[in-house]
């Protein structure tokens, strides 16, 4: 089975700052990353395409990634980023696409998580933005956390049109109770235009001793809610390298998926992504 890797990064530090990458934690990936350190891993675990996702708020990190995916036969696709908030954003959404590379587009995604008002993706002017992404169909990645769970509900049931992506199955705590978290996530779930990552979860558990038991619980319930035909694996690599190796979150994710048919298995290791993001 060839597989899809429906979530990395990668960052140039002699282009630009990675604002979030601060303190003495992040030095094993305060580094450069492309495509090719990535390649090799990739092929050893039998992933044959890739989705490329946005790590800062600026549209000139897009296009670099519509010219790498463009270049790159390992990178299908990629979630940009945009403005959602700016009154043209239909006209620089359109601008991307008409790119000789802009077909390699799929989705967008900005860093709700990090928005002060947990209620971000309510506000009429982002409401706006979002009905741009619709109009091109394009694909809506959410990064939230439990706080901002009730305004994603509240969104994605606004834009049933809207095809919406949970990124990192919204970033719970590992270890901490599965409340509200859990509810919140299946009341996501319940609506058919939302799709999850299973992506992230090394780096929400202890760094240095997690056990794949510890994120176990958190993925059942993202099997349960959404089935496997609505969850797509992603590595999160880079930033996985703070608690795992490509190879180990491959594997975590093998066992986290074991009881699965295997046509379940194919449907989160490469036909959920596929579909979802029209690779």
């Amino acid at each position: 089975m060839s597989r899809v890797d429906a979530h990395h990064h990668i960052w140039d530090l002699t282009v630009r700052e990675q604002s979030w990458m601060s303190g003495p934690e992040m030095d094993p990936i305060r580094r450069s990353f492309s495509v090719d350190d990535l390649a090799p891993q990739a092929a050893d675990a039998g992933v044959t395409a890739t989705v490329l996702v946005q790590t800062v708020g600026q549209v000139d990190e897009t296009v670099e990634f519509l010219q790498v995916a463009a270049g790159n036969e390992l990178v299908a696709g990629v979630v940009g980023w945009i403005d959602l908030t700016a009154q043209d954003v239909g006209d620089a959404l359109a601008g991307l696409l008409a790119r000789p590379d802009g077909s390699h587009l799929k989705g967008i995604r900005h860093q709700v998580h990090d928005e002060p008002d947990v209620d971000w993706l309510l506000r009429p002017d982002v409401r706006r933005g979002l009905s741009a992404v619709a109009d091109a169909g394009l694909v809506y990645d959410l990064l939230t956390k439990t706080p901002h769970l009730p305004a994603a509900i509240e969104t994605a049931r606004a834009f049933p049109g809207l095809t919406f992506v949970v990124d990192h199955i919204s970033k719970p705590v590992i270890g901490q109770p599965l409340e509200p978290w859990a509810s919140h996530l299946r009341e996501l779930a319940a609506l058919p235009n939302v799709t999850c990552k299973l992506s992230g979860l090394v780096t929400e558990a202890s760094w240095t001793d997690w056990k794949t038991s510890d994120l176990q619980p958190y993925a059942d319930v993202v099997l349960d809610a959404f089935g496997p035909e609505r969850v797509m694996f992603g590595s999160d690599w880079p930033v996985c390298l703070l608690a795992a190796t490509y190879a180990q979150v491959v594997e975590t994710a093998e066992t986290l998926t074991a009881g699965l048919t295997p046509t379940e298995r194919e449907s989160v290791f490469t036909t959920t992504a596929t579909r979802t993001y029209r690779l």
